[in-house]
């Protein structure tokens, strides 16, 4: 809640926001309650997956903004905090007393129960320890991945620390920006298995207190723009194939997807206008020139990546297409029998089963441009059988 300044005199969670706004209504509101109510000016909402990470989300907002009206979680010393202890290796663990130790103190929180729930879940993507030193012998909690291993160094332990902070402070938007560019950093350097643990970390971390959920769409660009090396996400995806059947009734499909989803207003149909014959490569080339002498025409955005159905010719076709127009865009071909990736400027193919992160959103924006041409292809051999 705001006051007509914008600056926030209270934060609160609630599983029913229409009843908790109604109580708000009430002739019989304590005076604390009324005086709130006759300063409120705007209300701004967040949306959480669960109560324990709503309650999380409170903390952290009022430690940071310190609302003139939460006094309770501000001042009272009997709710529940999360402490994290100094040392090489840092413990974390749930207390009520705070003490002058130089430990990291965060909360207080209203609800004991869903405090340990919540941390449980922060415990399972990012593992700590409970006790006050790194254990000589191997735990059971280190075997199911809920402390961290024993040859952990203090430097990547210490980073993890950080990462929980952030969580219990209510910045995971900043957390996810930083991991979103560590996923990159890894799938650009062929690690997958790192990559997809951060992925892992990301989509847990939606859960936790966002305002919105981490899509998974998102997370497979990323780990795409690592794999092919892009200077950029590939936010404008577009994707070619051909239907044709003995050469007749000849047609070409463009699909576009943006952010990971179909595009559909996008999408674009062409009949084959100059080719007669069986030749994928020269309508290939006659589809490309249309669609993209057109855009410079009309000065349209220019897609951040395009896929080709098809092997490496039909890539060699488009680029050279491409490079005739004056564009030079990330450009790639995945064949239908093997789902090899040909990729511009690279020799040797990727195996689409050994990368699974991001190059399945290629598969599923090939197979999309190959239902799109089909469905063309039946509807203009059924207008020339019945003549509409």
């Amino acid at each position: 809640m705001k006051d007509v300044s914008g600056k926030i005199i209270y934060i609160g969670k609630a599983k029913s926001l229409k009843k908790r706004l109604n109580s708000y209504l009430s002739q019989r509101l304590p005076s604390k309650a009324q005086a709130l109510v006759l300063n409120v000016f705007d209300i701004e909402y967040k949306l959480c997956q669960t109560e324990s990470m709503a309650l999380l989300l409170e903390a952290g907002l009022v430690r940071r903004y310190k609302p003139k009206y939460n006094v309770s979680l501000r001042d009272d010393k009997s709710f529940p905090m999360v402490k994290i202890t100094k040392g090489e290796f840092p413990s974390i663990y749930i207390t009520r007393k705070k003490e002058e130790d130089g430990a990291l103190y965060f909360g207080p929180y209203t609800s004991a129960g869903l405090l340990r729930e919540a941390m449980k879940i922060i415990r399972r993507h990012f593992p700590y320890l409970v006790f006050k030193q790194m254990p000589q012998e191997e735990r059971i909690d280190q075997c199911i991945g809920l402390s961290p291993a024993k040859e952990t160094s203090k430097k990547e332990y210490a980073q993890r620390i950080k990462d929980i902070s952030l969580i219990l402070e209510g910045k995971t938007d900043s957390l996810i920006r930083k991991l979103s560019k560590k996923m990159y950093e890894r799938s650009k350097a062929r690690d997958f298995e790192g990559a997809g643990k951060i992925r892992d970390q990301i989509i847990a971390l939606g859960v936790i207190s966002q305002s919105r959920p981490v899509l998974k769409e998102e997370l497979k660009l990323q780990g795409l723009r690592g794999l092919l090396g892009l200077g950029k996400i590939p936010r404008r995806i577009e994707a070619f194939d051909i239907s044709d059947i003995s050469g007749k009734e000849a047609c070409g499909s463009m699909v576009s997807f943006y952010d990971g989803k179909a595009d559909k207003n996008n999408y674009r149909r062409f009949r084959i206008k100059t080719v007669e014959g069986i030749d994928d490569y020269r309508m290939l080339r006659e589809i490309v020139k249309r669609r993209y002498s057109r855009a410079l025409k009309d000065n349209l955005l220019l897609p951040d990546l395009i896929i080709i159905d098809g092997g490496k010719g039909h890539l060699l076709t488009v680029e050279k297409e491409l490079k005739a127009l004056g564009l030079d865009m990330p450009l790639l071909s995945i064949a239908k029998r093997k789902e090899n990736i040909y990729i511009k400027g690279r020799k040797n193919p990727l195996k689409l089963n050994q990368y699974p992160l991001g190059l399945n959103l290629i598969r599923r924006i090939r197979d999309e441009a190959h239902r799109f041409a089909l469905s063309y292809h039946h509807l203009l051999r059924r207008k020339k059988v019945i003549g509409r």
